[in-house]
Parts: C-alpha cells; structure tokens; sequence
C-alpha cells in the first residue's frame, strides 16, 4: 500500500505543480523536480508518515528501479537520433563538439578548485579537485530531451545537440576513469594501470557491443509481431533486458567487467533506428507509453536532491565556484568547437547554455567517488549541490536558449483548447460555404 500511495502522490504532485509553473511558462521539468522537493524528507516526507510523501533518503533510494527504467528509455531515445542518414551531415562535427566542449570544462574546473586547493587545503583536498573536475564533463540527457519533445523544438542546434548530449556521456565515463584513477593513487600513493586505463575502456566497447547485439535481437523479434500492441511491449522488453543486463559485472583477475546502461540502451536504439523501417513511428507511441514514468523520474530526482548541502558554507563556496567554471567551459567549449567545424552561427551562439543541465550521471561519479573517504564525501556534497541548482536552472536555460535560436516556433497549446479553436475554426469555413 505505502508503495502505491508514494507513487500516486509523486505522480500527482508532479502533474499538479506542472498546471502552475505553466501559468509561467516554465518546463514542466522543473516543476517535477520542484515537486520531488516539496514531498520529499526535507519538507512533507519530515511529517514521518509512510506513503505521505518520501520520510528519508533511503525511502527515496528504495525506488532506484524506477530510475535505471527511466534512464534507459532516455538512452533509448537518444539513440533513435544516431540515424545514418543524418550522421553524415552531422557525425563529425557531434563528435568535434561533444568531445572538445567535455574537455574544456574538466580542465577549467581541474584548473579552478586545483588552485582553490591551496587556498583551502583542508577542506578541498586535491583529489577531490580533479576528480570533481571529470564530473563537470557530464551532462544530462533526461532533462534536455525532455524539454526538446515538450516544446517540440526542431531546428540546427536541436539537431546537433541531441548526439552530443549523447556522445557527452561517452566522453564524460573516460575522463572520469582516469581522473578517479588519478585520485586514488593521490590517496594511496600508487596508480592502478588497469583502473585508470583498461577497466574505463572495456566498460564502452563492452556497452557498445552488448547494445548492438540487443539492437539486432530487438529487430529481429520486431518481424515476428504486427499488431501496434505487441510490437510495443516488444520494444519495452528489450529496453528491460538491455538494464537488467547492464546491472551485470564482475571480475576477470586484475579486471573488472562491468557496462553502462546507458551506452547500452543508446547503442540498443542506434541499431534498431537503422534497421528497422516505422522505428520512428514506433518510438512515437513509446514515448506516450513512458510519460508517467518520466514524471515520476523526476520527481525522484527532486525528492533525492539534498538540501542540508546549504548548511556548509564551503561547500556553497566551493559549490558556486564549480558551477560558474563548469558553465564557463561548457559555453566556450561549445563556441570555439563549433566555429572550427562552421556549424551556424545559432550554434555557436545557443549550443553551450544547453548543455548545462546535469544530474544522474554526475551523481553515479560521485557515488563512485565516496571509495576515497573523507575526499569523497566532499565530492559527493558538492555534487549534489551543483545538480541541485543545474536541475532547476537548467531546463529553464535550456528552453531560453532553443527560444531564442528560434527552434520553439509553436507555443503550447493545451488539448482542450486547442480542440475548441479548431471546432470554431471549422463552424466559420462551413458558414462561409
């Protein structure tokens, strides 16, 4: 029952909030988080009553499944953008991009809390500094396809931002990998070749592998099933599957053997969109199928946020440091990258602000991170206070900036409305016959 009734509340707090952060104009990605906020352990769930809300971290934590789901459908869907048709006019500035504006923000903010470092030495240690600025390459997907499919945004920065968010990903695991690497043996003195190195590079090809071979297996399946119904519930069995088996590691000796559910449900999607003829039409009624599980994915993010990081003035410090450099290296990095590969100039121009939102990927690092104790604990509090204010400035920075490249044409327009204003519409063009 108490599971249920969460679930419920979240969902109706959720859809609740979005009716009034509407009358702003503001994402409804925003006002789930807000949402998550409001009936999470900090305000509502401090009453103590189960059900009534999310009472702990540990309440919120217990709903994680929903979370991995969640996240793989968005991987999914991310990979439906990597057609070939338009990689050949994208695929190398993506990369160019993705890569060169990933760099540019771990090296500012190495550079930035590396030189905060010595002016706060024991609260910032320098493993912490590095490891924080890997973290800074990561961006969220979540939220930017979001706000992409709600304002139905099309246009040249839409087009090339939905493959670097994705190839963001990709970057981001590999600069964390060796930075964490590095981290550890400033703990311990001694630098593990294969951590830095070999386990980062096997987890992508691995994830890469184990999504084509689930993409050619979900293509497969597809020829067996015609009627819209089963094909659907086809397409979220193998989008299951493809989590599940990404939850697998183990070791080989020195080696570990591990996959990112992400990489693999992207590269599931990549595969399938190329074979596959009505893929588009399918992901279509998959994204209906998924709409209150993003809702309550979100607003598990909101509940998950925690707010006692605002008690620690260093940590604001610090905190406020890493997000106006990691904005910085974003947005530069994003500009310089796309004039070399003369992307448009509303590219160059909007393509940065985008790419700010951050949250569970950046929350999985520094979950990782906690290994390196009291250094760890600091990355994960600042982590969590710089996703805090990404996840509810992001969106909205988002949404501006498709605005005003011009590539949210349509206001929304709700259905009710809408159907009145075209039964009108239609009355007038029949009295006029």
């Amino acid at each position: 029952m108490d599971i249920l009734l969460s679930l419920s509340i979240a969902l109706l707090a959720g859809l609740g909030l979005s009716r009034v952060t509407k009358i702003w104009n503001l994402p409804a990605v925003t006002a789930y988080l807000v949402a998550g906020i409001l009936i999470g352990p900090f305000c509502l769930g401090r009453i103590g009553v189960p059900g009534l809300g999310f009472v702990s971290a540990a309440n919120v934590s217990s709903f994680s499944i929903i979370s991995e789901v969640a996240l793989g459908f968005i991987a999914l869907a991310m990979g439906n953008e990597f057609r070939l048709s338009s990689l050949k006019q994208i695929g190398k500035k993506a990369v160019v991009v993705a890569v060169f504006q990933a760099v540019v923000a771990t090296l500012l903010v190495d550079a930035a809390l590396i030189g905060l470092h010595f002016v706060m030495p024991k609260v910032l240690p320098l493993s912490a500094a590095v490891t924080l600025g890997a973290i800074a390459s990561a961006t969220a997907p979540a939220a930017t396809l979001m706000i992409v499919k709600q304002y139905k945004a099309k246009g040249p920065v839409t087009t090339i931002l939905l493959p670097v968010v994705a190839l963001d990903d990709v970057v981001g695991l590999v600069l964390f990998a060796v930075s964490f690497g590095i981290a550890k043996a400033l703990e311990h003195g001694t630098v593990d070749v294969f951590s830095v190195i070999i386990d980062p590079l096997i987890e992508v090809v691995l994830s890469l592998l184990l999504g084509g071979v689930l993409g050619f297996l979900f293509h497969f399946a597809e020829r067996f099933f015609h009627s819209r119904s089963k094909r659907l519930s086809i397409s979220v069995c193998f989008t299951f599957l493809a989590v599940a088996l990404s939850m697998l590691s183990f070791k080989i000796g020195p080696i570990t053997i591990g996959f990112s559910s992400l990489l693999v449900c992207m590269m599931l999607g990549t595969v399938f969109c190329n074979l596959c003829d009505f893929s588009e039409e399918l992901m279509d009624r998959l994204d209906r199928w998924t709409g209150p599980l993003m809702v309550l994915f979100f607003v598990l993010s909101g509940a998950g946020l925690d707010i006692a990081v605002f008690s620690n003035w260093q940590v604001v410090l610090i905190g406020v440091v890493f997000i106006l450099v990691r904005s910085a290296g974003k947005i530069l990095g994003a500009n310089v990258s796309s004039r070399v590969m003369k992307c448009e100039p509303t590219v160059q121009k909007y393509l940065g602000i985008t790419l700010l939102p951050q949250a569970g990927v950046a929350l999985g690092m520094s979950l990782t991170a906690m290994s390196l104790g009291e250094a760890g604990a600091i990355i994960r509090s600042i982590s969590l206070f710089a996703v805090l204010i990404y996840e509810l400035a992001g969106p909205l920075l988002t949404k501006i900036a498709l605005d005003k490249a011009g590539e949210i044409t349509e206001k929304e327009v709700a259905p009710r409305k809408k159907a009145i204003e075209e039964s009108k519409k239609a009355k007038k063009e029949k009295q006029a016959v």
